[in-house]
């Protein structure tokens, strides 16, 4: 909010420079806080897809998390007013790349009853799969 007053305030005197400037800085955090959300939705959706490929078996609760972690993913990175996305393929993936080393954590507290620690998991699982899985539901 101290940001809108300020940027009224900036208008207002006729600092148009130092206006754009913040308008900037505002849509650079705007954008840097969907790709926080859109990495947690992604943490979501690689845990249960890892958990599917350990495991070897799905149950309704980790197919409805995946399908909610993919749909708030794609909703999340739809721009409303101008049309399009924030984030493309390459730039998603790599989202789903820095995700993936927490999701494995979290999986394997979860996964076989969490008797596997994460490196463990890791060995059983085919990392270059589940990214391509996790992109083809959210393309």
């Amino acid at each position: 909010m101290e940001e809108l007053l300020e940027l009224r305030e900036l208008v207002i005197t006729g600092n148009l420079e130092a206006a754009l400037n913040l308008i900037d800085e505002l849509e650079e955090m705007s954008k840097e806080d969907k790709i926080n959300k859109i990495y947690s939705y992604c943490v979501i959706l690689l845990v249960h897809l890892i958990k599917q490929q350990s495991e070897k078996r799905t149950t309704n609760s980790w197919d409805v998390s995946i399908r909610n972690a993919t749909d708030a993913i794609i909703r999340v990175n739809k721009r409303r007013k101008s049309g399009g996305y924030y984030l493309h393929k390459e730039e998603l993936e790599e989202i789903l790349l820095e995700a993936y080393a927490r999701s494995l954590d979290n999986a394997a507290l979860e996964a076989f009853g969490g008797i596997y620690d994460g490196l463990t998991l890791k060995n059983m699982i085919d990392q270059e799969l589940i990214i391509k899985q996790a992109l083809d539901l959210i393309f």
